[in-house]
């Protein structure tokens, strides 16, 4: 039987954490792809520069598109997996995440 501090320890590991694979569109019309436990957070340190270099040239304007994953590794290995796609499919999963929540503003 599992005391409730047991709980508590397996609530806390990394392993138990959400991550999200998420997409941002940039002024310039480009998508960019990344993982985060907290896309929302992540969203707003790229529109403050203080996340990737990616938005040096061209500013973070939205995020478009997020997916829950089981753990880090399964969002490691989807990221990995949109960042393969051309840019039509990419898009598509945009749509298909806009077509789902209309309305939804991430």
């Amino acid at each position: 039987m599992t005391t409730l501090s047991e709980s508590l320890v397996d609530a806390d590991t990394p392993a138990s954490k959400t991550w999200f694979v998420y997409l941002v569109r940039a002024a310039n019309g480009s998508l960019y792809c990344g993982i985060s436990d907290d896309p929302v957070r992540r969203f707003a340190k790229h529109q403050s520069g203080k996340g990737a270099r990616f938005f040096l040239s061209s500013p973070a304007m939205a995020l478009v598109y997020t997916e829950r994953c089981r753990d880090k590794s399964d969002a490691l290995r989807q990221e990995r997996l949109i960042k393969k796609l051309k840019k039509s499919a990419k898009e598509c999963l945009v749509a298909s995440a806009a077509s789902t929540a209309p309305g939804l503003s991430l």
